[in-house]
């Protein structure tokens, strides 16, 4: 995602430029107020993708033989916005597990909903309905992640839902 970030930085420094030469405090605010998010964000989307790869290196010093393959600058929807981030599969022969993580990057991508910071879904190949999408909301100076749950319920996301992904990947 380099490529991509060092884009996005040279795009928010120019703004920054913009806003201080024409007196705009108000949009100096707003753009370091989104740079404080968008630290969090990143910092818990790195958290959650590192803790499936923590499990999935576990289970290969077990002998699993699970693959791991990252893909940043990924693009991917979430009801009707797109997040911007990365994509993490976990494989094991034809089994796979996806987890997709971002949050939107430009007024034209849409807006997190439900008041999140980030969004981020977890599926099983050939099983949709295994799937999980999560959602990052504020909490103080750490955000956490919560599972949305069909009902539209939040359920805090604990290390017991990573694992039964992971379980699953390797019935």
């Amino acid at each position: 995602m380099e490529g991509f970030d060092e884009e996005y930085e040279r795009e928010m420094a120019e703004a920054r430029r913009r806003a201080r030469e024409q007196g705009r405090g108000d949009v100096l605010d707003y753009l370091s107020l989104k740079a404080a998010n968008d630290s969090l964000r990143a910092r818990a989307v790195e958290l959650l993708l590192g803790a499936f790869t923590t499990l999935a290196g576990e289970l290969n010093r077990e002998g699993a033989g699970v693959a791991l393959a990252r893909t940043d600058a990924h693009r991917f929807r979430i009801g009707h916005s797109t997040m911007v981030g990365t994509r993490l599969t976990l494989s094991r022969g034809l089994r796979s597990l996806t987890v997709e993580a971002g949050w939107p990057r430009s007024p034209r991508d849409g807006i997190v909903r439900g008041g999140g910071l980030a969004s981020a879904r977890v599926g099983h190949f050939g099983a949709p309905k295994a799937g999980e999408e999560l959602l990052l909301l504020p909490a103080g100076d750490e955000p956490r992640w919560f599972v949305l749950e069909g009902t539209g319920a939040r359920t805090e996301l604990l290390e017991q839902h990573l694992h039964r992904h992971v379980v699953m990947l390797l019935e």
